[in-house]
């Protein structure tokens, strides 16, 4: 796992295995969003597996939840991996009750990366002639 070091108390992120970790902390809220939002977009521009830990947020309002959705709406349109880490109900609620749940779908714990796919050798060329 590999850190990438930043002075911002707001986000950290950390790398491994293929898979960039952005931690979120503090009030996702307006003020918060306009500091993070290039941030995130850089992440999502280079990722090629992006996961948005929101667990120690202790706020999140709909500006909160407009920057997650375009960042998930980023990564998926790009063919980046995405998926948003949360466990707190009354976010959870937040996400169901504004109809995003479909977009972000949140899960409760971190999960790796889908393998990338198999590049095509000489033996699946030979096995599939064109």
């Amino acid at each position: 796992m590999q850190l990438i070091p930043r002075h911002d108390p707001h986000l950290t992120v950390r790398t491994a295995g293929g898979l960039t970790v952005a931690v979120l902390r503090g009030e996702l809220d307006l003020v918060l969003v306009r500091h993070l939002r290039p941030e995130l977009d850089a992440l999502v521009r280079e990722a090629a597996a992006l996961a948005v830990d929101i667990r120690p947020l202790g706020f999140c309002d709909a500006t909160g939840l407009g920057l997650l959705a375009h960042c998930a709406r980023s990564a998926r349109g790009r063919g980046a991996h995405w998926q948003l880490v949360c466990d707190q109900p009354w976010i959870l609620r937040l996400v169901r009750l504004t109809g995003l749940d479909e977009l972000l779908r949140p899960r409760p714990l971190l999960a790796p990366p889908p393998a990338p796919p198999l590049p095509a050798g000489p033996r699946a060329r030979a096995e599939h002639p064109v």
